[in-house]
């Protein structure tokens, strides 16, 4: 099995690499970094620090994983890098490392990050998340199930992506984007219910429609985000909704970044 090995390849006696994992030309892996089985790492990958990937990834050539955070704050603590199951990592992505003592920055499972992404210190990202080419995304970022990412876009600090948003390219993104719906612009603004990946999510009919008038009461109504929050209430009860709901109460509390909010030519 050691034949999955270029011979070029530089890798830590210490590092846990399993028998089947596959490793390219000039490829560098450090002694805390763990590959799980049926993993590709191609030609000129870097894989640094307390770095744990699952099975099955696909890392293309140049990508580099787990190095020190590019934060003026780290002081050489001890953090991770956890990477879960099924993801595609393309050309030259960036994963860094988190901050503080045993902090995480974390990747799920099947997403699809394409070249030159770079995911900063602390990051979360859950599963089945797709992010295009040149995509940048500050520390501290957190991305539900499911969000797609359009390319070239600039992320803030501790901005939260909801479940089943959509972001249009070349965005700014300087607050939380809530859940199923379709922003863009600079600064960016909530366009319409992002119908195209809820009919990809096979939502019923009735889970459209609610999601509907849950958009038109927050976006179209006029009334304060506050009132429209409460006006929820009088929906039916709703998985969609009420998640929708706790994500735009929560992104008001203390700390968070705030909504981002509608534009005159919202559209549902």
């Amino acid at each position: 099995m050691r034949t999955l090995i270029h011979p070029s390849a530089v890798i830590h006696p210490d590092a846990q690499i399993h028998p089947t994992v596959e490793v390219g030309p000039y490829a560098t892996i450090a002694a805390q970094v763990k590959v799980g089985p049926g993993t590709k790492i191609g030609a000129h990958v870097v894989l640094d620090g307390q770095t744990e990937i699952g099975a099955a990834n696909r890392i293309y050539p140049g990508a580099a994983i787990g190095l020190e955070p590019q934060d003026l704050k780290y002081d050489g603590a001890p953090s991770l890098t956890k990477i879960g199951d099924g993801n595609t990592i393309r050309e030259y992505v960036t994963i860094n490392r988190a901050t503080g003592e045993g902090e995480v920055t974390a990747i799920g499972n099947d997403n699809l990050l394409m070249a030159y992404v770079h995911v900063a210190h602390n990051c979360r990202i859950a599963d089945r998340v797709v992010i295009a080419n040149n995509v940048a995304l500050a520390g501290h970022v957190q991305i539900e199930d499911r969000a797609v990412l359009g390319g070239v876009l600039g992320i803030h600090q501790f901005v939260h992506i909801g479940r089943l948003a959509m972001i249009g390219g070349m965005s700014r993104v300087d607050r939380d984007v809530p859940p199923y719906m379709l922003v863009e612009g600079n600064p960016c603004r909530v366009r319409s219910l992002n119908l195209v990946g809820l009919k990809r999510a096979a939502l019923t009919r009735e889970d459209h429609q609610l999601l509907k008038k849950a958009f038109r009461i927050l976006y179209r109504s006029g009334d304060t985000l506050q009132h429209a929050l409460e006006q929820l209430d009088l929906l039916p009860e709703n998985e969609y909704v009420a998640h929708l709901q706790r994500f735009l109460v929560a992104s008001l509390g203390e700390g968070r970044r705030g909504p981002t909010s509608g534009s005159k030519g919202s559209r549902s």
